[in-house]
């Protein structure tokens, strides 16, 4: 009989808003030919087979939210009775993976998607919640029978941040992408729904708006991006409410000076996503904090050139010169990463993009490349595969 794995993730299909989410749900389908696989995750009744929801109790007004994601936890463990090992992703459910071992004796795996301590800007959105959750994610690393890690970079991270965990706990295993599901879409619906011109250059971005994903800095880069080009900002859920105005106002200062600015707030379908990105003349990644990032796979599977800062696992997935360009950064090492030269990081961003708006070739030739070292290099049936290999690790002790 297989064993049962129960996998605890906060996203879940059809709630998902970032990278860990479609991590979670890629994975998922790729693990059940290998485990039994039973997934507990956050928010409403899900009605896929062996997936449990768990609402966030309701607390006393004032509360801090992270007592909620606790409190979900602590039923998330609950109904992992019976399992024989847990997988955990992101701090949102380490808790219940880390109590789940403790109660039942069985091993914890952790898959690492990025590192609270290097997300200091998460104080500004949870208060003493960012304390709470970086106590959470300390706990479980440093117990866990097992840590994956999505990259080179981000299992460095791992043992410098937290070095009581032995490095030989911490396996690298990349994130993956489909390419069968993630390809170029020639459609133009999308585009047209939006207010996007398919006929003229476009230099996109996809992500969250947080410090995190450097959207301040690519706005800043954009005064200097060719003006004949459309910047189309696809806008994911913003962290704070300063940080929502930070960006809108430098984003409508720049409609004035350049015009030719999009955005598109909310998360898109995946239609959507594949014609922009399968349009878009370069996808643009100007993180400044980025374990691996998923997007960049997506626009590569999709055929476009990516532009992207050489930080954390970036330079694991695009290859400088060959799918793209990365440009260099010096950073703070206060865990905000960020640019110790914002003018510099700015205008070296904003070259490599006008280098390859320039020269449509090239930016092709990238984009062909990606999509053949999405298809070799980054299946999910691999990356299963790995994971398997570490739960069977972890069973052996």
């Amino acid at each position: 009989m297989n064993t049962r794995v129960d996998l605890l993730t906060k996203e879940y299909p059809p709630e998902i808003y970032g990278g860990a989410g479609v991590h979670a749900a890629e994975l998922a389908k790729a693990l059940r030919r290998l485990v039994d696989l039973r997934v507990h995750c956050f928010g409403a009744p899900r009605d896929e087979e062996g997936v449990s929801a768990y609402a966030e109790p309701h607390l006393a007004d004032g509360a801090n939210t992270a007592l909620r994601t606790l409190g979900a936890n602590v039923a998330m463990a609950a109904g992992c009775e019976g399992t024989e090992l847990v997988h955990s992703h992101t701090w949102y459910a380490n808790a219940a993976g880390h109590l789940a071992k403790t109660l039942y004796g069985v091993p914890h795996v952790v898959t690492t998607h990025s590192l609270e301590p290097l997300r200091p800007w998460k104080a500004e959105q949870l208060g003493g919640g960012y304390a709470l959750s970086s106590m959470v994610e300390r706990g479980a690393l440093e117990h866990a029978d097992a840590v994956i890690a999505v990259s080179r970079g981000m299992r460095e991270d791992i043992l410098r941040v937290y070095p009581e965990v032995d490095p030989a706990r911490v396996h690298v295993v990349h994130n993956g992408i489909d390419t069968a599901v993630h390809g170029p879409d020639s459609g133009t619906d999308a585009l047209v729904r939006h207010g996007v011109d398919p006929d003229r250059p476009i230099v996109l971005f996809v992500g969250r708006v947080t410090r995190q994903k450097g959207l301040p800095q690519l706005l800043r880069a954009a005064f200097e991006i060719d003006p004949e080009a459309q910047l189309v900002l696809c806008c994911g859920q913003p962290d704070t409410a300063e940080i929502a105005a930070e960006t809108a106002a430098l984003a409508e200062e720049l409609g004035r000076r350049r015009g030719r600015v999009v955005r598109i707030d909310g998360m898109l379908d995946q239609r959507s996503l594949r014609q922009l990105l399968t349009h878009a003349s370069v996808f643009v990644c100007p993180s400044l904090y980025e374990p691996m990032g998923i997007v960049n796979l997506e626009a590569m599977a999709c055929g476009t050139a990516v532009v992207a800062t050489a930080t954390g696992g970036i330079p694991e997935v695009v290859v400088d010169g060959e799918t793209g360009l990365l440009v260099p950064i010096e950073q703070e090492q206060d865990g905000t990463g960020t640019p110790l030269d914002e003018k510099r990081f700015a205008s070296d961003f904003a070259a490599a993009v006008n280098r390859l708006l320039a020269e449509p070739g090239t930016a092709r030739s990238m984009g062909a490349a990606g999509r053949l070292r999405a298809e070799r290099e980054f299946g999910w049936d691999v990356a299963a595969e790995r994971v398997h290999e570490v739960y069977r690790s972890a069973l052996r002790g």
